[in-house]
C-alpha cells in the first residue's frame, strides 16, 4: 500500500487531519497499527488540554428493559456536538455497556467496545477527533425482579438519547392498563416536578441543612420576634419537604391532588413506588 493510501486509511480509522496522519505514517515507517498508537498518544495530549473547559451540554441515554434499566449522562461543550453522529454512536454503545455493568463507572471505563478498545481510550480518541471536552456524568441502574420500570424521555435528540430522562420502578402484581398508564404518567410527573426523594424523611440531610440555613438567614433580616420567626421557619421547612418529596407533591395531571392521593384512588392494595431516577443535562 502506498503511503498516500495509508494516510487515507489512517484518516478513515482515526478521523485525524491529513497532516497529522501523514506525520504519523512517516514516524511509524508505514506501520498502520503503530501510526494509530502514535495518534492516540498525541490525542491524549490534545485531550488533556480540553479537560479544563466546561462541558454543560450533552445527552442522557436509557438502556435496558422493564426489569433492569439504566441511565447514563454524557457531557460535551456544545449542543452541536451532542447531535454529532460519532458522539451519538459512542453514547448509544456506552449506554448498553453501562446497563451490563450496573452503572459501575470503574468497570465501565475498563470495558471494551465493539472496536476492541476500552471505553476510556475510545473516549480519549473521541475528544481528540471532535475537539471538545467530553465526560461521563451521572449514572444509575434500577433493577428488580418484583417490580416494573417505566421511562420517560424529554427533548429527544435521537432514539434513546434525550436532554432529560426518567426511570421509575413500580411494584405490583397487577398488570392492567391502569397501572401501565399510571407508570407512564408518573415518569412524566417526575420529569416535570423533580422530586428529591420518595418521602420527605429520605431527602438528603445536606439539602435540608442548606435550606434551613437559607430560611434562617432570610428571617434574621425580617425583624420578626424570635418565637414568630421559629414558627415561620418550621412552616417553610415543612412546605419545602412536602414540595420536594414525590408522594406529597401536587400531581401534575391534577394539581389539587397529591401523588399519594392518586395512589389511594387507584385502590390497588399491593401497588408501591419503589424508586426512581431523574437525570437532566446541566443540572
Amino acid at each position: 500500500m502506498a503511503d498516500i493510501d495509508k494516510v487515507k486509511k489512517l484518516r478513515e480509522v482515526t478521523g485525524a487531519g491529513f497532516k497529522d496522519c501523514n506525520l504519523a505514517i512517516k514516524e511509524s515507517n508505514g506501520d498502520l497499527n503503530k501510526a494509530v498508537e502514535i495518534l492516540r498518544v498525541k490525542g491524549i495530549s490534545k485531550a488533556s488540554k480540553k479537560m479544563t473547559r466546561d462541558a454543560k451540554e450533552g445527552v442522557v441515554a436509557i438502556s435496558g428493559d422493564e426489569k433492569k434499566m439504566s441511565l447514563i449522562e454524557v457531557n460535551c461543550e456544545t449542543d452541536f456536538v451532542a447531535k454529532n453522529d460519532d458522539f451519538v454512536n459512542f453514547v448509544k454503545e456506552l449506554s448498553e455497556i453501562n446497563n451490563e455493568k450496573n452503572s459501575n463507572i470503574d468497570e465501565l471505563k475498563k470495558s471494551k467496545m465493539k472496536n476492541d478498545i476500552t471505553v476510556e481510550d475510545n473516549l480519549v480518541a473521541l475528544i481528540a477527533k471532535i475537539g471538545e471536552k467530553i465526560t461521563i456524568g451521572k449514572t444509575k441502574t434500577i433493577s428488580s425482579s418484583s417490580s416494573t420500570n417505566y421511562r420517560y424521555l424529554h427533548t429527544v435528540v435521537k432514539d434513546n438519547l434525550a436532554k432529560l430522562a426518567v426511570i421509575v420502578s413500580i411494584e405490583t402484581k397487577d398488570n392492567s392498563e391502569i397501572v401501565k398508564t399510571f407508570g407512564k404518567q408518573l415518569s412524566m410527573h417526575i420529569a416535570a416536578s423533580n422530586p428529591l426523594a420518595l418521602k420527605s424523611d429520605q431527602i438528603e440531610k445536606t439539602i435540608i441543612d442548606k435550606e434551613q440555613e437559607l430560611v434562617t438567614e432570610e428571617l434574621k433580616n425580617s425583624g420578626k420576634p424570635e418565637d414568630i420567626a421559629k414558627k415561620i421557619s418550621l412552616g417553610k421547612m415543612n412546605k419545602f419537604k412536602e414540595e420536594n418529596a414525590l408522594l406529597t407533591q401536587a400531581w401534575v395531571m391534577e394539581p389539587k391532588k397529591k401523588v399519594q392521593d392518586i395512589l389511594k384512588e387507584l385502590a390497588i392494595e399491593d401497588l408501591k413506588i419503589k424508586e426512581f431516577s431523574r437525570i437532566k443535562i446541566g443540572e
